[in-house]
């Protein structure tokens, strides 16, 4: 055991070692070791998953959360805020001074775990397995695969245009790194080469993988398909995202009796609870609860006899703050949950025109968030069915690095388009929507490093 240990945490450190030589150069011209003790077992690979710190407690989605609008945050909490790319974010700042000297942290997070990924990938296939440790080297290939996927589908909502199919075979998609090998030069492919990675990454996985997992830290065949139901969602394939959405609920479809939560306590959602299907969660400084305030319009958009007023939220000197977070503590949920999948399942079915299939899922969800005896929505509208499925998402999902994706696809739709505005120290800061900066700049050093393109913003 002490070797296993030890080998394992040489391995972590070569990871952290990485991560302070990124300070001077970037994530994807960091160059491993190989010569360093690595890793010869599958319960030694699966040991490395297993690290939280690294694979679930994530940056990425933080800047779109941050820019998504939900909130604000007085001229003296904003000021206070320690990294210029958080108050960049809030602000919608031009390219040229969102960073002013700083490395983007979700970048640089989301590529750390690829390259992780990778290199567990690589180390894992030097591996024959026998037929008793056949499912364990499977899992173990799964996971890592579903951690890519999600990284590049994380990055993508951040640093590429919203999905639509008939230009994203022209527009700018992610740098695809598929290999441990740092060596291979950098360089951009195309949206659509993007997202047929990321999805071709979660077939894969979702066949090496059992249904559910051992624990929620971990992927899951489960987890694959929500994730899956979120990619196709965010590519307004609303029948893919409704049919693994479907095969998600079909593992795990436990909804959370909020009748039976305690509202007065800090944190009133358990970490391990009857919805979540994949643990995952993010921070930044800025989501401190002192300083973020719910926009009164969102915290009003709540019936009185709607739960989740006590639940989500709490009073900070500036109105209504958030504390409804999936983790069970301050950190912001951003895995995957069982709400998710019947908002997605219930949009699909609205969107084809099957009202009583999503009114259904939708009724079911606010059942379980009501108050007292709960009246069912009952419209024949297949429209009017849509926009409550929407008002709903937006009620039930916030704070969870989402907002950002729902309203770049949203945007595109005029009955949905948003305009975002901000007040902060008597200036007006506005987000318009499908506006350029709803895709975000990469920092100077990434650019000089790898001398591949920046995005136009």
């Amino acid at each position: 055991m002490k070797k296993k240990i030890s080998i394992v945490y040489l391995w972590y450190g070569f990871f952290s070692l990485l991560l302070f030589q990124s300070c001077g150069k970037e994530w994807l011209d960091a160059k491993p070791d190989k010569s360093l003790l690595i890793p010869k077992s599958i319960e030694e690979y699966q040991a490395l998953l297993d690290n939280f710190t690294v694979f679930n407690s994530t940056q990425v989605s933080s800047l779109a959360e941050i820019g998504s609008g939900d909130f604000f945050l007085s001229t003296a909490s904003f000021q206070s805020l320690f990294s210029v790319q958080e108050k960049s974010a809030y602000i919608w700042a031009p390219t040229a001074t969102f960073y002013v000297g700083e490395l983007s942290g979700d970048w640089a997070a989301g590529y750390k775990r690829i390259l992780n990924a990778n290199l567990i990938l690589y180390g894992v296939a030097q591996i024959k397995p026998s037929a008793a440790q056949e499912q364990s080297w499977r899992e173990v290939k799964g996971s890592a695969l579903f951690f890519r996927a999600f990284n590049f589908f994380n990055l993508a909502q951040e640093y590429c245009v919203a999905y639509v199919p008939a230009s994203a075979s022209t527009d700018l998609g992610l740098c695809l790194r598929l290999d441990y090998d740092v060596n291979i030069a950098s360089k951009r492919s195309n949206l659509q080469e993007t997202y047929d990675r990321i999805l071709s990454d979660l077939e894969e996985a979702g066949q090496l993988m059992n249904a559910n997992a051992q624990f929620k830290s971990r992927p899951s065949k489960e987890a694959v398909y929500a994730l899956m139901a979120r990619v196709y969602l965010a590519m307004e394939n609303y029948e893919r995202a409704g049919y693994y959405a479907d095969l998600a609920l079909q593992i795990q479809a436990g909804l959370i009796d909020y009748s039976k939560l305690t509202a007065g306590v800090s944190y009133p959602i358990s970490k391990v609870n009857a919805e979540v299907i994949f643990q995952g969660v993010f921070s930044y400084g800025i989501f401190t609860a002192s300083k973020l305030t719910v926009v009164p319009e969102l915290f009003n958009a709540y019936d009185p006899k709607d739960l989740r007023r006590s639940i989500f939220f709490t009073s900070n000197a500036n109105g209504m703050t958030f504390k409804g977070n999936y983790s069970g503590d301050k950190n912001q949920f951003c895995g995957l949950a069982t709400d998710e999948m019947y908002l997605i399942r219930a949009e699909s079915a609205a969107r084809s025109g099957h009202v009583s299939a999503a009114l259904a899922d939708l009724n079911y969800l606010l059942k379980n968030r009501w108050m007292g005896n709960y009246v069912p929505i009952n419209i024949s509208d297949p429209v009017l069915v849509l926009e409550y499925i929407l008002k709903e998402r937006r009620k039930e999902l916030l704070f969870r690095g989402l907002r950002w994706q729902d309203l770049r696809r949203l945007n595109r739709d005029s009955r949905f388009a948003k305009t975002l505005s901000r007040v902060l120290d008597g200036n007006t800061y506005v987000l318009y929507p499908n506006d350029s900066r709803y895709v975000f700049p990469l920092d100077e050093e990434e650019l000089r490093m790898t001398g591949i393109q920046q995005n136009i913003r």
